[in-house]
């Protein structure tokens, strides 16, 4: 069994988060790949910022392990864990005054220290992850000025910039019109593909989650309802249940119905 769990690169083994040792979720046990995308969806409030702040190191567990590459996640250095781990969530850096191109350097800081001195390596870091998420015209732009889309696009070469194995994203796509959606989870898709990228978020769209997730973890209550690909969650009746969505919820309302009926109908070959 030990040689099966060998082959994963992320691993939750009966992990309970919460606050003030009140769990969210409980015995939550996860086993992802190197290189691939894992979504977490279900109801406001089942616990999907809770646990990505709980793998950030931003909550203390409750219990249970979580491993990076066969190494438990509470022995690792501040440094070590920021050189391996990316994290991207809704509070914003203070960036009074920063450029673009400065955003995306403060990614260097687990290796340059807080005084940033970038050395000429850092420095093509920098430019390396600006050209991977295509945004070189941003790159002398007041971070402040810019789109929530453009926005969403350096704190992603930000956080590319840790070169890091992991991501975690905490509803990236909100507040994002559908052109930004798209391009941004698009961006995600070419980094898991180019660069090995093992990425954990959380969405509330699920017609995107079902189409750029390789594995999705459903959450409700504090119990995982199901874990799999998008082929095994996206059943007929699943979504309805996961969601508490009853037919006469929508009396009257054919199109939605079909909407939701539809998420589960479709067959996918991610």
């Amino acid at each position: 069994m030990d040689g099966y769990l060998d082959n994963y690169y992320f691993r939750a083994e009966h992990v309970c988060v919460g606050y003030d040792k009140k769990p969210v979720i409980r015995d939550l046990e996860v086993a992802l790949p190197k290189g691939e995308i894992l979504t977490l969806i279900g109801p406001n409030g089942a616990g999907k910022s809770t646990l990505l702040k709980s793998i950030a190191r931003q909550l203390q567990l409750i219990g249970g392990v979580v491993y990076l590459d066969q190494t438990e996640l509470t022995r690792m250095s501040g440094a070590e864990l920021s050189q391996r781990m990316a994290v991207v969530f809704t509070e914003r850096i203070r960036t009074e005054l920063m450029t673009c191109e400065d955003v995306v350097a403060t990614g260097r800081y687990p290796y340059t220290g807080r005084l940033g001195i970038l050395s000429k390596a850092d420095q093509e870091k920098v430019e390396e992850a600006i050209e991977l998420v295509h945004i070189p015209e941003l790159k002398q732009q007041d971070f402040t000025k810019i789109s929530d889309g453009q926005k969403q696009r350096v704190m992603l070469a930000r956080a590319i910039c840790q070169e890091p194995e992991i991501v975690l994203l905490d509803e990236p796509t909100s507040y994002l019109d559908v052109k930004y959606k798209l391009e941004f989870l698009s961006l995600l898709l070419e980094l898991r593909d180019k660069k090995r990228l093992t990425v954990i978020m959380s969405l509330h769209e699920l017609e995107l989650a079902r189409l750029v997730s390789d594995k999705i973890l459903c959450l409700k209550g504090e119990t995982v309802e199901r874990y799999g690909t998008p082929g095994e969650i996206f059943k007929t009746g699943f979504i309805e249940q996961l969601f508490d969505i009853s037919q006469e919820s929508f009396a009257g309302n054919e199109k939605l119905l079909a909407y939701i009926k539809n998420l589960g109908s479709i067959e996918t070959d991610r």
